[in-house]
């Protein structure tokens, strides 16, 4: 498809079925894929009807974000979004505003993104329809979860793919698929500030979002490799961004209600013990804090197995005398009513529950 059939003599489009069919075309033309070659030397003229297209590309996406979000003098109409929604998600727009994102402008990139997360929420007659749209076509999916190890794209493509997993079907194939919530335990080491914390946002978002059904099906299923690479991976890391966002994460994991299986079985592990203890001690006031919200968790647990009453017993002189100067830069109540509790727990073991083997 050439450019000569991008600009049509009638350049106003009215309806958000029409702007959204020529953001098609136009991204259809740009694209590697069904636009010009990268060839070492293109001509002057074919530059300029690229560009030429890339700015109307840019005023099309512009002009959808005005139908989703409204803007100064309206607010959104429903029936435009509606008609906006359904048309976006009929065919391929998706997948090629993705490959193509990174030849817009900064700018472009932006509205695109919010373009897409707007449309990814929006009912259609109380129909998610990019709910459904996502269970069809994983492969955008894939496409998102690749970019996010992209340095220069990593937050656009993770804004956009945290916005898909919102939707129980698309968390349920990134978290099932064999690769990619691996993916997101490396990208978060990665030492590139955009990709590491995105991928943290994404883990996040990926572990704490289903809490009621699809997380907690998901962590007793994967629970021995899942605990092991969080563990050495992220909470044994040596880099301390990765560490700090891992045990917050662990933390929210933990602590809500509808993990109370998985807690159980976390609390119960020696070796995890070890680890929080570790924590405990880390350099960084931050993480320290946040491994003891993990830590008052093996304290309060009511049947503790008997090695972990032993390494608790064999480190009470310790662990009472670093709780006892334990504090956050701010008065805490909670803080302090949930230390008061763990020091109280750990006072009132008795050694002779320990396991001598």
């Amino acid at each position: 498809m050439g450019f000569s059939h991008i600009f049509l003599k009638n350049k106003t489009k009215t309806t958000p079925v029409e702007i959204v069919r020529e953001t098609r075309r136009l991204l259809l033309c740009i694209s590697s894929d069904h636009g010009l070659k990268q060839e070492e030397k293109k001509k002057k003229a074919d530059l300029k009807q690229e560009e030429k297209a890339a700015a109307a590309l840019a005023k099309n996406i512009r002009a959808l974000k005005s139908i989703a979000y409204g803007n100064d003098e309206s607010s959104a109409v429903s029936r435009a979004c509606a008609q906006l929604t359904e048309e976006f998600f009929r065919e391929n727009t998706l997948p090629l505003l993705i490959a193509c994102l990174p030849k817009l402008t900064l700018e472009a990139q932006r509205d695109a993104t919010q373009v897409v997360a707007n449309l990814l929420r929006h009912k259609v007659q109380s129909r998610l329809i990019a709910s459904e749209y996502l269970e069809k076509n994983t492969d955008v999916l894939d496409l998102l979860v690749a970019g996010c190890g992209n340095m220069d794209m990593a937050i656009q493509y993770g804004e956009m793919l945290r916005a898909c997993l919102r939707h129980q079907s698309a968390a349920r194939y990134v978290l099932e698929s064999p690769t990619h919530l691996k993916k997101f335990f490396d990208y978060i080491q990665l030492r590139y500030f955009d990709i590491a914390s995105n991928a943290a946002l994404t883990l996040k978002e990926l572990l704490t979002r289903h809490k009621y059904s699809l997380v907690p099906e998901f962590l007793s299923k994967n629970y021995e490799w899942f605990f092991a690479d969080f563990n050495s991976k992220l909470l044994e890391s040596s880099d301390y961004f990765t560490r700090i966002q891992a045990t917050k994460l662990l933390g929210h994991m933990l602590l809500d209600h509808s993990n109370s299986v998985v807690m159980a079985r976390y609390v119960s592990s020696r070796n995890n013990l070890r680890i929080v203890m570790n924590l405990l001690r880390d350099s960084s006031k931050c993480i320290r804090i946040e491994a003891f919200h993990v830590f008052k968790l093996f304290a309060a647990n009511q049947n503790r197995p008997s090695d972990i009453i032993t390494v608790l017993v064999a480190n009470r002189c310790k662990l009472l005398r670093f709780l006892a100067d334990f504090k956050t830069d701010k008065e805490d109540e909670c803080f302090e009513a949930d230390k008061a509790q763990v020091m109280k727990e750990i006072v009132a073991l008795d050694p002779r529950d320990q396991s001598y083997e």
